[in-house]
């Protein structure tokens, strides 16, 4: 019986084969970590936001100074500075009877071969109601049920959004870097999208932002820019159209789409 010889070169071989696994197990490893805390990101996002709890997202965002920071909501405009995009979340009230519930699902999200940064987008379906004045509620009357309770118009709305997030690690985290909402539908409960689409195209071109205390109406705050494209909701006489388009693999944040 002979003992088999492995020569130097042999093992110098396997060991290099060997270190190139280990290092492609690692990156993978990496990279589902972190599209596990891209998901539970945003999925607090949503939880704070569905409890008026705005201003504990603010951490959720990157550092103040950030280049490229940017959030979208509307076709009103956008914002392109720190402190515009947090204004947003601070000062939201939590008016009695008003019921925001957004449930995110069907996420793809990529993760940049660098680590760097990293592309999500979701679906959300979700619903929405509160209580008015009488006398607010008539500038906008086609957002409301018929008769009151407790003296308030009452508006209770399925809602449809789909929402397109860029994220940055910083200081080893994943914070959000831009940031995008699309409103795809939303009717009252008692009537169809369809009928209520027609009727509501000129909303997402509104910088109404929600009903706050006493049902007054609160707007967004002022934008930084124009839009550079218009998003508008489920029509009737409209196309449906793949936008945001969901991200694919790719290395750098510049070599995908914006």
């Amino acid at each position: 019986m002979s003992d088999t010889v492995v020569s130097t070169a042999d093992l110098t071989a396997e060991l290099a084969r060997l270190r190139e696994e280990v290092a492609i197990v690692r990156s993978l490893a990496r990279r589902a970590a972190d599209r596990g805390e891209i998901e539970n990101l945003f999925s607090r996002y949503m939880h704070l936001h569905n409890a008026f709890e705005d201003e504990q997202i603010i951490p959720l965002w990157v550092a103040e100074g950030t280049e490229g920071i940017r959030a979208r909501y509307t076709n009103a405009g956008q914002y392109t500075t720190w402190e515009s995009v947090v204004r947003y979340h601070r000062g939201r009230p939590h008016p009695e009877g008003k019921l925001i519930l957004h449930t995110t699902s069907t996420p793809v999200i990529e993760v940049a071969g660098d680590g760097e940064t990293a592309k999500g987008v979701w679906l959300m379906a979700g619903t929405e109601s509160g209580l008015t004045d009488p006398e607010v509620a008539k500038a906008f009357p086609d957002m409301y049920s018929e008769g009151e309770v407790l003296g308030q118009k009452v508006w209770a709305h399925w809602v449809w959004c789909k929402y397109a997030i860029d994220f940055l690690r910083q200081d080893g985290e994943w914070k959000i870097w831009k940031f995008r909402c699309y409103e795809l539908a939303r009717a009252p409960f008692d009537e169809n999208w369809v009928s209520f689409g027609l009727k509501n195209q000129a909303a997402f071109d509104l910088d109404l932002m929600y009903f706050g205390e006493d049902g007054k109406p609160v707007f967004m705050p002022p934008a930084d820019e124009p839009v550079p494209t218009e998003n508008h909701p489920y029509s009737p006489t409209s196309v449906q159209r793949l936008d945001p388009v969901p991200p694919v693999p790719h290395e750098t944040f510049s070599d995908t789409f914006r």
